[in-house]
């Protein structure tokens, strides 16, 4: 368990991710949802957006999850439970006051909760002031809409821009983060996140994929050396993947993503590995495709 930056939260080292937690069956959802508490995660990260990438409509994961709550009310004491907004289909980013106050109650109903743990602006809003993302983000947390806030996809510019007028601590950032995308290392996201006590919240920890299916020869290249360490350690590429991210020391907690209760029990094998430095930069050495100096 870890805090959860400076919210008073603490939470599993791991997230799980329901980007394509979808469909109509509430007691198969409430089974994904219980393999992942079983398996000791507690932080769970929806958004208002998901849905759509399914086919589904805007809000459908966030209405799914309020459906399996209602089922089992007990599973909300049991969970840290993170959402994101500030996406608007077709617009695409609207982080205005007006619209934040709107979408926080939105996801609010659809979850049937009274509050949201962890709230995070999903994108930055490149036409809102963050002094007015900052007013809509201290009102929700004034009324106990919302218990923390976050960022997700912020450069460090921009959740520092914003951190400068709230009242509340910006207690987390969610960027890509993976063997494949490594940005966070170089471009001062997870420094800002140490110098600050900040959680980071690590989505696409597989890449998007391309560490499960390597398609070019860099991708091949950190899979052997996953694969290697894998086989020493007695568990999966996956939560190798996992593993190599956790090892960093500003304690990233990779979002898992799949929606398989059986791979969702297995979520505790990341905790196996153990990365001497030489062999955790042999694989940033392997992504970038270069020595470092």
């Amino acid at each position: 368990m870890v805090a959860l930056g400076d919210s008073g939260l603490t939470v599993s080292s791991i997230a799980w991710g329901m980007w394509r937690f979808a469909g109509d069956d509430v007691a198969a959802a409430r089974m994904r949802v219980e393999a992942a508490l079983d398996a000791g995660v507690t932080l769970l990260d929806t958004a208002d957006i998901y849905g759509p990438d399914n086919g589904e409509p805007f809000g459908a994961a966030e209405s799914l999850l309020g459906r399996v709550l209602a089922e089992a009310p007990a599973l909300r004491d049991r969970m840290v439970l993170a959402s994101k907004g500030g996406i608007r289909m077709g617009v695409p980013y609207d982080s205005s006051a007006t619209y934040l106050a709107a979408a926080i109650d939105a996801s609010l109903s659809r979850l049937g909760c009274e509050r949201i743990d962890l709230y995070q602006i999903h994108r930055p809003d490149l036409l809102a002031h963050p002094q007015e993302v900052a007013r809509a983000l201290d009102d929700a947390q004034t009324a106990g809409k919302i218990a923390a806030v976050g960022v997700s996809n912020h450069t460090p510019a921009q959740a520092a821009a914003l951190a400068s007028f709230l009242t509340v601590r910006v207690v987390s950032h969610q960027p890509e983060f993976s063997a494949l995308a490594t940005a966070p290392l170089f471009d001062g996201l997870l420094d800002q996140a140490m110098t600050r006590n900040m959680a980071v919240l690590a989505w696409s920890p597989l890449g998007g994929g391309r560490l499960a299916d390597p398609q070019d020869e860099r991708s091949r290249a950190v899979v052997a050396l996953l694969d290697h360490k894998a086989e020493e350690a007695g568990v999966d590429r996956a939560a190798v993947a996992y593993s190599w991210i956790m090892a960093h020391p500003a304690r990233p907690i990779p979002i898992v993503g799949t929606q398989n209760p059986s791979r969702i029990a297995t979520i505790p094998d990341a905790y196996t590995p153990r990365w001497t430095r030489a062999e955790w930069y042999a694989v940033l050495e392997a992504s970038l495709g270069e020595r470092l100096p």
